[in-house]
């Protein structure tokens, strides 16, 4: 697998990819949505042996959802945040699928919070969750 390169806008953060992603997750959650501006965040999921980051970030640590604290990680320089670190994958990073260079992410494998989705937001997986991944699935 050629590398992949995650980085924030004015590229001073960096994240090099040795691996192919473990999950891709879309999240609908209102932090998911209020860190992006957008309805819904996709993160890609690796492990702590597949990545290394270089350049400069600062941290912000909200509370998510799930009522657990999320690290956000972003460059002190643009502002953009590239990846951030959570107790649901203790032993790995999760990188904002829009950091990426290129279109060669897989699609996301699994929607959660959909009960924060906005209606006209189409989900393109099967796995799909009313909250996080402990609660009941959409459809059951």
């Amino acid at each position: 697998m050629a590398a992949r390169i995650a980085h924030c806008h004015c590229g001073q953060l960096q994240i090099v990819t040795t691996a192919e992603p473990y999950a891709v997750v879309m999240c609908h959650c209102r932090g998911c949505q209020q860190r992006t501006g957008a309805p819904f965040g996709v993160g890609a999921y690796f492990q702590l042996s597949d990545y290394n980051i270089s350049g400069q970030s600062n941290a912000y640590v909200r509370t998510g959802a799930s009522g657990s604290n999320f690290e956000n990680r972003f460059c002190p320089d643009c502002g953009t945040t590239v990846y951030w670190l959570t107790p649901f994958h203790p032993e790995a990073v999760g990188i904002a699928a829009g950091a990426f260079e290129g279109d060669d992410l897989p699609a996301p494998s699994c929607s959660v919070w959909e009960s924060e989705r906005h209606h006209w937001v189409d989900v393109p997986t099967e796995d799909r969750w009313i909250e996080g991944r402990n609660g009941p699935r959409v459809g059951d």
